[in-house]
């Protein structure tokens, strides 16, 4: 993320570096079948058939955890206007973390226009959903504090003491939030609604701040920014179960997200420019996909087809489709800018991301790549959510729905 008083300065465009190709493994199953006596054949006794093994069942789901609407798209949940009842009468609106202005940005969509600026703690980072979606939670990093804004009518509540709350996010069965205590080298998991601490995970790894669960959501794979290194973590027992370090002199992954199959995870690095592409079931070594310079955040179109990568040193958004395991398109942004977090619009047609260090925010057409409109806000935006979105319920972050 790059932005912490506390960090070292990182330039604007990073230099650049060398790339890992990925390679891809493909399987094959084959069948066997029999023939039936043909007609007009004496019966014949035919003999008993090999026992087959039946096959192992799926391994069951994070206790609590609702099932996925489909076993082979974890987004099945999130199509174009498909909100949940919670949310529904919400009115729509696009809330921008300034960090360096200590505000959220509220932005009414359909104009394009800032409607109102809400006064928050120190470097707010991050606007969350919670859980059950009724709640967003605004990260202020060191301020210490979460504060909550009741998204049905935009008032932001008392915070909350939470300490070094650089993100968050919510366990699948909704159990838990877990805070990403990024300086403090600690994933904190907390009660949902009173942000109670119930245990600390103190990690060897530096930077901690992003992260997806798998579909089954018996684990989450952590990124680890300022050491360059991943994690898995196991959900039910709260305990670090797998950690590697990147192959890449320098790394600095960023945003994570598991593919809509639920096989693979995605995970941005700002300095590789570029998406390791991970095993999260083997959590093996991972294979580097180039996007460009700075690629920072990952965002999964409403149709589950194709994931919206910003490239936030060069003002573009790559674009990656699923099923041709590709990238296809790469659409720049005129004037350039810094594209960094953001999310899509609950009808699906535009995506939205805070430009970083240039103040403003960008609204972009999903169908054509257009520019749409880019918004004047505060200091180092950062964070974005669009809300409300489709889906059940939230895992976190600017908005993981399922």
């Amino acid at each position: 993320m790059a932005h912490r008083t506390q960090t070292p300065t990182r330039s604007r465009l990073p230099r650049g570096s060398r790339t890992l190709l990925a390679a891809a493994l493909l399987t094959a199953l084959a069948g066997c079948g029999g023939k039936d006596p043909g007609d007009g054949a004496a019966p014949v006794k035919e003999a008993a058939a090999p026992a087959v093994p039946k096959a192992a069942a799926a391994p069951a789901g994070l206790p609590g955890m609702p099932p996925l609407l489909d076993p082979h798209d974890v987004y099945a949940a999130d199509r174009p206007n498909q909100l949940s009842p919670v949310v529904r009468n919400f009115p729509s609106r696009v809330y921008v973390p300034n960090t360096n202005s200590n505000t959220v940005s509220v932005i009414d969509p359909a104009t394009y226009q800032v409607v109102e600026t809400i006064r928050v703690g120190i470097q707010p980072q991050h606007v969350v959903p919670s859980w059950d979606m009724k709640t967003l939670w605004v990260n202020n990093n060191r301020g210490h504090t979460l504060t909550p804004i009741d998204p049905a009518t935009g008032v932001a509540g008392k915070p909350v003491e939470v300490h070094d709350p650089y993100n968050l996010y919510f366990t699948p069965n909704g159990k838990y939030a877990i805070v990403m205590a990024s300086l403090d080298r600690e994933l904190v998991f907390r009660d949902p609604h009173t942000m109670e601490r119930k245990k600390t995970v103190p990690v060897s790894c530096y930077g901690v701040n992003h992260a997806d669960f798998s579909a089954d959501g018996r684990y989450f794979v952590v990124s680890c920014e300022f050491s360059g290194e991943l994690l898995k973590v196991d959900t039910e027992k709260m305990e670090v179960v797998g950690q590697q370090k990147l192959p890449f002199e320098g790394a600095m992954p960023q945003d994570v997200k598991i593919s809509p199959d639920g096989k693979t995870f995605y995970v941005a690095d700002m300095m590789a420019h570029g998406v390791w592409v991970l095993d999260g079931e083997k959590f093996t070594r991972p294979t580097l996909l180039p996007t460009g310079k700075g690629c920072h955040g990952l965002y999964i179109s409403r149709d589950s087809r194709e994931m919206y990568v910003p490239n936030r040193g060069e003002g573009s958004i790559s674009v990656f489709d699923f099923a041709q395991n590709k990238l296809t398109k790469k659409w720049w942004l005129p004037d350039g800018g810094s594209p960094d977090m953001g999310g899509v619009s609950a009808d699906g047609k535009v995506l939205w991301l805070s430009g970083r260090y240039d103040s403003e925010v960008y609204a972009i057409d999903t169908a054509s790549g257009k520019q749409l409109a880019r918004i004047p806000v505060g200091g180092g935006p950062h964070g974005l959510a669009v809300y409300p979105q489709p889906g059940r319920y939230s895992l976190g972050h600017t908005g993981i729905f399922r």
